[in-house]
């Protein structure tokens, strides 16, 4: 007799609707390697997979600048991924994701992307996203901005993606510079319509208590 019992699709055919959030997270060797790190936290906390590229420099970075080993960062995603792999599913179009976050972003892997010079899997995952019209933001991090830096932000901006600059909201009036990291985390993945609820949101002037 057959049996009544309702089939379920596997996990990877299931309708996309249905699935967990897909977000490409690269960090580069820029200082901040602290906001990479927390944006895998939190995603990680908000159920999205993540897909984690990390360049040799940001590896170095990791060391210097955090208790991190960077094998405890690639531990936080669920998929790493080599970043001479250009054969990965993320470098190519096919590859469903909701979006890409380079984090920190430097100044080459900036310029890479404005020129299309797809040399790493970084740039080329950046292009893929930029070419399927998907959601990349640029956590550029660099002080004072030369004029080419403008110009490729400007250009890499106008072919869709977001440049994100983590500038301190002081009006949080943070207690120390994790408060700062989470609400810059926090404002960075509300451009992929995940709210965090770690950071405190601007909510008009509020009278100072005597």
């Amino acid at each position: 007799m057959p049996s009544t019992k309702a089939t379920q699709n596997p996990p990877e055919q299931q309708p996309s609707s249905q699935r967990c959030k897909r977000i490409v997270v690269a960090i580069t060797g820029a200082t901040g390697a602290t906001l990479g790190i927390k944006a895998l936290i939190a995603l990680r906390k908000l159920n999205v997979k993540t897909h984690l590229v990390m360049s040799q420099w940001a590896e170095a970075t990791i060391k210097y600048e955090t208790d991190y080993h960077p094998s405890n960062v690639k531990a936080l995603a669920d998929h790493t991924h080599s970043i001479h792999d250009m054969a990965a599913p993320i470098s190519s179009g096919s590859f469903k994701a909701d979006g890409m976050i380079i984090v920190p972003c430097s100044m080459k892997t900036l310029a890479a992307i404005n020129t299309g010079f797809c040399d790493d899997l970084i740039s080329r995952t950046a292009d893929v996203m930029l070419k399927e019209r998907r959601r990349l933001v640029l956590v550029a991090r660099e002080t004072p901005l030369s004029s080419i830096h403008l110009r490729n932000m400007l250009e890499v901006s106008n072919a869709g993606a977001i440049i994100f600059p983590p500038v301190p909201a002081y009006y949080i009036r943070a207690s120390s510079v994790d408060d700062l990291v989470d609400q810059s985390v926090g404002r960075m993945l509300d451009l992929f319509d995940l709210d965090t609820g770690d950071f405190a949101r601007w909510e008009g002037w509020k009278t100072a208590k005597r």
